[in-house]
């Protein structure tokens, strides 16, 4: 029975051409992501920096998201920015 997997990248490379050259292999993405195949099924994605970046913030935005809707309807407390910021000022914070 053949199995099928999802693959989430424009650029494969197996884990041998990894281990040969793995610098090559990722410059091969050409600043995209890399899914490394074992036995022609994904093992892992090769994610360059910047988009991993762009992928934490992403997961810190749904993070935030969800505090806000789970807090939505709690009751509020008004305050004043410049008073705060002169309490933090006065105890030396």
């Amino acid at each position: 029975m053949a199995m099928t997997f999802a693959v989430l990248a424009n650029v494969a490379a197996s884990v041998t051409d990894l281990k040969k050259d793995p610098m090559g292999t990722l410059r091969e993405g050409k600043g995209e992501t890399v899914v490394i195949l074992n036995r022609n099924a994904p093992a892992f994605y090769a994610v360059p920096p910047d988009r991993y970046e762009a992928m934490m913030d992403l997961i810190d935005d749904a993070q935030l998201a969800e505090l806000v809707r789970q807090r939505r309807g709690e009751p509020t407390v008004k305050v004043d920015i410049d008073e705060l910021i002169a309490e933090a000022e006065g105890s030396g914070t």
